[in-house]
């Protein structure tokens, strides 16, 4: 029997037509013709479709991550399948992957997919990253990753994917670690070293009841920076706040100075950095320690975000939440 393979489609550039006024608008294209563009696959997996949404990924929201999230944990615990591609605009695809990292049982292939030129367009991805995408998920080698990104040929992690150019086939990344593997066809290729893919957090909140979601922003910082927008941030009195610092982490010292009385006051900071890549770690350049702020290791401010969303979800003691970002 072949392999069954449920496919995800929410919308996104790989499901984009053109549009009038606009180059193309994503998520027109419906699910069932994706699979027109790679009618190989009929020969080495069964395809079950599903249109779970048709958005752009910049309209991604928290109601769409809490339904994506409990589709797969159903698709998680149904022995008939044996693995799930989401199809996802490529904007928020990284944030998607991480959040079904952490609240998913992960204990099957999730290949999260998409396309930079929409199905029109000469030389579209789409079809490419569609076909690649379903020769991860039915592969042997796949089943310890959990879930993962495919695209351009390459195998992501869902902790490290981050997008790294506006345009052009080759606009992914993995951030600090390199990727895990390269598709060529139908044969995976997983590097050594990431036969297990990246355990760090996987599905620690796969329990959660994905509701009541706690407001977590991000701030940016650069240079010359209005006090009166750190001020306005604050005045939404959010639960948590990342800081997307420059270099290491920084900031204006008036800056820490607000954002000190802010967490003294029960808010959780989280600094990370604005870089395309690196680690903030605590008490390198600001005394985390004194200021009761976290640090986000390895991870973007957008996964740190994130990840700061569920930790504050599952627990009310700043303890535990601190514990959540040790480690990473």
């Amino acid at each position: 029997m072949l392999p069954r393979i449920v496919l995800l489609s929410t919308g996104g550039t790989i499901a984009g037509l053109p549009a009038e006024g606009v180059g193309y608008q994503a998520g027109l294209l419906p699910a069932g013709q994706l699979l027109d563009s790679v009618p190989q696959l009929a020969d080495w997996v069964d395809v079950a479709v599903e249109t779970h949404s048709d958005v752009g990924s910049q309209d991604v929201d928290q109601a769409l991550w809490n339904s994506l999230a409990g589709r797969v944990r159903d698709l998680s615990g149904d022995d008939s399948v044996e693995g799930i591609v989401i199809t996802h605009g490529t904007d928020t695809l990284e944030e998607t992957a991480y959040f079904l990292h952490l609240t998913t049982p992960g204990n099957k292939p999730v290949v999260i997919t998409g396309a930079m030129r929409p199905s029109h367009a000469p030389g579209a991805d789409g079809p490419a990253n569609l076909q690649a995408a379903f020769a991860v998920a039915a592969s042997p080698a796949a089943h310890a990753l959990g879930v993962v990104a495919v695209m351009n040929e390459t195998l992501h992690d869902a902790v490290e994917i981050q997008k790294i150019c506006a345009e052009g086939i080759e606009a992914f990344a993995s951030r600090n670690r390199g990727p895990m593997g390269r598709i060529q066809g139908r044969r995976l290729s997983v590097y050594p070293g990431c036969e297990q893919g990246n355990p760090a957090q996987k599905a620690r909140f796969a329990g959660c009841d994905l509701q009541s979601w706690p407001t977590v922003h991000i701030l940016y910082v650069y240079a010359g920076m209005d006090p009166a927008y750190v001020d306005a941030v604050l005045a939404t009195r959010p639960d948590g706040l990342v800081v997307a610092g420059v270099g290491n982490g920084n900031a204006p010292r008036w800056a820490w100075q607000r954002l000190r009385q802010a967490a003294s006051g029960g808010m959780a900071v989280v600094r990370a950095t604005r870089t395309p890549g690196g680690c903030v770690y605590p008490g390198v350049e600001v005394d985390d320690a004194k200021h009761g702020f976290l640090t986000a290791g390895g991870l973007s401010a957008q996964k740190a975000r994130v990840l700061l969303m569920c930790a504050l979800l599952q627990d009310s003691d700043p303890d535990l939440v601190k514990a959540h970002f040790e480690g990473i």
